[in-house]
């Protein structure tokens, strides 16, 4: 496949090389065209763009409207006249010399079509808080996740990848985190089908994705909306000729950030300081291990499409494939998606489509988050000595000289281990209108896949293998989904009034099952399997279901174009509560008025439109375990029977027939502003979260004989600002329009039934997180340093009573930090000219805190791990006035988790900068091409941070409501440069 592809693609470029230098001949009929361009009102519009559709051949309108352009000009061929805020029009030359223009005003967005919980809405009439990313915008960056897509593009939404690894899924916060121990992913909803996976879904496929932000936009989710709703509708085709086109580019990935560390004789002598010494003779080698972990991560993607349709019926159908070597050796993604949408009207009253995609997925995994010790990689490129070598002289993998942990590449190399996935994803629908102003729809889907992990560890190249004698593991994991899902709408308009409504109901029912299975002690490497391994450890198999039962309705009412209604209901029930709280329900309501509209804002010609949105909602949250309120029994117990001990089971969780869902009731305050034809459009929303019943696994008294249990307890709260700005800066030959977000939300737990709760074990120091009445989700936790002693060379601690220590107790652990930012912001401009442009994307944080727990392990100087070089200042003898520490062997007083290693996480990264062109028409249209772009990218190129570590934007605990702002060896984002090509036939 992939040959055949380079091949084709080969072909394409010479072609296109061939056309740069072909010399187009146009007949000169005539070398003169003017005219004048006016509004309905007859008076000039001066800067408006004039070009002849195909070419660059233009000019724009003077003062006073008019516009003359000269050159070799054909008898046949469209002019096409456009300007902001303006529709654009084409008319034909067909050997005119003169040619005057009337354009009509077009305000920019108010008539936008939004897609809103099941169904579509216009943007003016939307009373709710909504944010949209359009296809522009989603093709202006090359990516390969979906997640990335919208990440600082949207108010409100933070995109936060726990790592930079190919396979690294994306963690998405809409508001803030919404709960404790259940999920804070929003729904997606993928062309009508809910899901929570979209690492395979197609990014090339997307055409737009809408976040409902607010309960009052949420709430048609129900119990599936607490955390926001991301509808996502792929693309689909259009009537007309049918359009062919081709995307691929190469790009190539580095690590941007790489940190000093001991030479082989600064780390001897950091040994011989703490009394260890060896056969310093043996180990003279000088391993950079950064650069051998560390590598040019190669990636390569080609997408093909087709669409097209007649009068009734449209389709588009796309393949495609996609490969990663991530920026860390043996890191790897690779994906193949196939997708094809219908759309087909039998008559004036029936219509039917489907939606269909297959995806295959594949990745290899790299070990971070760990010490060196476990495994870590990012930790062991700083922890290994460079004073070894990659293998002894027998092919094993070296160790540390006095332990056994080996190096790093025995972690990328010694094991082969593969995740691979078969995912069917699709459904199909049927749309009737009956009566006059009703339509009934019903929809069917599904989602399938099959996912398998295997893994085998040599039992002849690292120390582990060999001491285990081989390992093998393999877990398979199946899930299934299908909803049936139907509607009625109805649509009426009466003079000054407009009515719609919508009535539903959806079954959905969910499939899990797993089975798992390891061996050990292989007589060889050559059979891999399991079968092989002589010695079960572990085996296992699991299956689990979920359904839900749910009733909506919406009612949407307008009065001439300014006074706007919406109210929404649903009723949910869910199999993962008990009986007697099965049942959910979750209102809505908003209200917006568009000041606008009103006779006494006509003389403000300036503005566009003005609304004011107020809504409030109730939404829930069942992203918690299957069987969440059952008396479970757990197996493994021993029991004495017959004077042995044999193998039993025991109840392992205690009955709740009154679990129930989390409630998150929300209020939105919200105003949408456009002016000058719609060159300035910003929205403004402040509100105010509070989620009750939250889902904790809380601890029980004695008397009951379990330690813990699911409860519906505890109070969380989120508040915050969001601010978006387009605008359209010039509009000239040269346009130039910018988009800015800025978005402030502060969370807090305002209810606990326990007085804290430490969580977040870290570097084998304790807890480093937690959950305190009155702090946030992600408030880091430790001992407040003081500083090193010039004496003794400890370091110091101030405890509770405000008084220097050596010793502190763990009371006097305190707040030393908070993971969330103070606020986060996207900004981006595009700049086009003559078919050259240029997209900046910056996107940031400011205020948000990290753990770097990997200088615990790398300025600790406990144990025999290399060091980061900053430990050559370190306290030597009495006297040394120094922030680093003495070295003190088998001795952690000096690196517990405190304000030592807490560090300033803000950032502003250029997140991506495209370069592109597209060819002119005249020099393709001997070659049968309709358009081709050209594009240069390059992703993280610049980042602007105080934070010492590999990277600012990284979480040891990836997604995790509570444990944030943690970097322990964290795989970290990387620079990366893509080369691209579109072209449409």
């Amino acid at each position: 496949m992939y040959k055949s592809l380079l091949r084709a693609y080969r072909k394409i470029f010479l072609c296109l090389v061939a056309g740069l230098y072909m010399s187009v001949a146009i007949t000169a009929q005539q070398s003169l065209i003017k005219g004048k361009v006016v509004d309905s009102l007859g008076k000039p519009i001066p800067g408006v763009s004039v070009v002849l559709k195909g070419t660059t051949l233009g000019t724009i309108t003077g003062v006073d409207g008019s516009y003359t352009i000269s050159g070799n000009l054909p008898t046949e061929g469209i002019l096409i006249y456009s300007f902001i805020g303006m529709k654009s029009q084409e008319k034909s030359i067909s050997g005119q010399s003169i040619i005057n223009v009337t354009l009509n005003e077009e305000t920019l967005g108010l008539d936008e079509v939004v897609v809103i919980g099941y169904g579509t809405q216009e943007k003016k009439d939307i009373t709710g808080s909504v944010a949209l990313v359009e296809s522009e915008e989603l093709a202006s960056r090359p990516n390969t996740q979906l997640g990335s897509l919208i990440q600082g593009r949207a108010a409100g939404v933070r995109v936060v990848s726990g790592s930079g690894k190919p396979s690294e899924g994306l963690s998405i916060r809409v508001r803030g985190t919404n709960s404790i121990t259940a999920g804070s992913e929003p729904l997606y909803v993928i062309d009508g089908i809910p899901t929570t996976d979209t690492r395979s879904i197609n990014p090339a496929d997307v055409e737009t994705m809408t976040v409902l932000k607010d309960a009052s936009s949420a709430a048609i989710y129900g119990a599936q909306g607490a955390n926001g709703v991301v509808l996502i509708t792929t693309k689909k085709g259009k009537s007309g000729k049918t359009i062919v086109s081709l995307d691929t580019y190469t790009g190539f990935s580095e690590v941007w950030n790489t940190l000093a560390v001991l030479n082989g004789e600064q780390y001897r002598d950091l040994m011989t300081e703490m009394g260890q010494s060896t056969d310093w003779e043996r180990y003279n080698k000088n391993t950079d291990w950064q650069n051998e972990i560390f590598q040019r991560g190669i990636s390569q993607n080609y997408q093909l499409s087709v669409s097209g349709g007649s009068e009734n019926t449209n389709f588009y159908i796309s393949g495609g494939w996609v490969q990663q070597e991530g920026a860390v050796r043996s890191s790897e993604m690779d994906r193949a998606n196939f997708k094809i949408n219908l759309n087909h009207e039998v008559n004036d009253w029936l219509s039917l489509g489907s939606r269909i995609s297959y995806t295959k997925y594949s990745d290899v995994d790299v070990n971070d988050n760990n010490a060196v010790n476990q495994g870590g990689v990012l930790t062991g490129v700083l922890n290994t000595p460079s004073i070894i070598g990659i293998y002894n002289e027998d092919g094993t993998f070296t160790s540390n000289p006095f332990q056994n942990w080996e190096n790093p590449i025995a972690s990328t190399d010694g094991s082969d281990r593969a995740y691979k996935s078969d995912r069917f994803l699709g459904n199909m629908f049927v749309k009737v209108a009956f009566l006059k102003d009703f339509s009934f729809k019903s929809n069917l889907g599904v989602d399938y896949s099959n996912g398998i992990y295997d893994y085998f560890l040599d039992p002849y190249l690292t120390s582990y293998g060999i001491a285990k004698g081989g390992i093998a593991s393999n877990n398979t994991d199946r899930s299934s989904f299908w909803m049936i899902e139907n509607t009625i709408s109805y649509n009426k308009k009466i003079n000054h009034h407009s009515l719609e409504g919508l009535l539903g109901s959806v079954a959905q029912k969910y499939l899990w099952e797993n089975n798992y299975i390891t061996t050990e002690n292989f007589s060889s490497n050559g059979v891999t399997t399991t079968n092989a391994g002589s010695i079960i450890t572990s085996a296992g198999n699991t299956k689990s279901e979920k359904t839900n039962t749910s009733f909506f309705g919406r009612l949407n009412y307008g009065f001439d174009d300014k006074y706007l209604l919406t109210a929404n209901f649903r009723a949910d029930a869910s199999s993962s509560f008990g009986p007697d709280n099965r049942w959910g329900y979750f209102p809505s309501f908003s209200a917006g008025w568009r000041i606008s509209q009103e006779s006494f804002m006509q003389e403000l010609s300036f503005l566009n439109d003005l609304k004011i949105r107020l809504g409030w909602g109730i939404v829930g949250n069942d992203q918690t375990s299957n069987y969440a309120f059952y008396g479970l029994a757990g197996s493994g117990a021993n029991y004495p029977i017959g004077g042995q001990s044999m193998p039993g089971t025991y109840p392992s969780s205690i009955d709740n027939n009154n679990l129930k869902w989390e409630e998150s009731e929300q209020t939105n305050v919200g105003i949408d502003f456009s002016m000058l034809n719609g060159r300035v459009q910003l929205t403004a929303d402040a509100y105010l979260r509070k989620t009750k019943d939250l889902l904790l696994d809380a601890p029980l008294p004695h008397s009951t004989g379990y330690d813990n249990a699911l409860q519906n307890i505890g109070n969380l709260e989120n508040k915050g600002l969001e601010f978006s700005l387009n605008t359209v800066n010039i509009d000239k030959a040269i346009k130039w329009s910018s988009t800015i977000n800025l978005s402030f939300n502060r969370n807090k737990v305002t209810n606990l039934v326990v007085e804290s709760l430490p969580m977040g074990d870290i570097a084998g120091r304790g807890e480093a997180v937690i959950l305190q009445e009155g702090q946030a989700l992600g408030t880091l936790y430790g001992y407040i340093w003081g500083g090193v002693d010039p004496t003794t060379g400890n370091g110091y601690y101030i405890d509770k009573n405000g008084e220097s220590t050596f010793s502190p107790s763990p009371e006097d652990r305190t707040i030393i930090g908070d993971a969330n930012p103070d606020f986060f912001y996207g900004l981006n401009n595009t700049v086009d000219y003559k078919g050259l442009g240029l997209t900046v994307f910056l996107e940031g944080a400011y205020g948000n805190d990290m753990l770097n727990a990997t200088r615990i392990d790398s300025e600790g100087m406990s144990d025999p791990k290399n060091q980061l070089a900053t430990v050559n200042n370190r306290w030597r003898q009495p006297g040394d006035l120094t922030h680093i520490p003495k070295a003190s062997w088998a001795n952690t007083d000096n690196s517990r988790i405190s304000t030592r290693f807490i560090e300033d996480a803000s950032y502003l990264r250029i997140k991506t900068i495209t370069l592109s062109y597209h060819i002119p028409q005249s020099l393709l249209k001997n070659i049968k091409l309709d358009q081709v772009k050209i594009y240069a990218t390059g992703e993280n190129l610049f980042t602007i941070t105080d934070y010492s570590g590999f990277d600012p934007e990284v979480n040891a605990y990836g997604g995790s409501n509570t444990m944030k702002g943690i970097d322990y060896g964290t795989y970290p984002q990387t620079r990366n440069i893509i080369f691209g090509l579109n072209v449409t036939f």
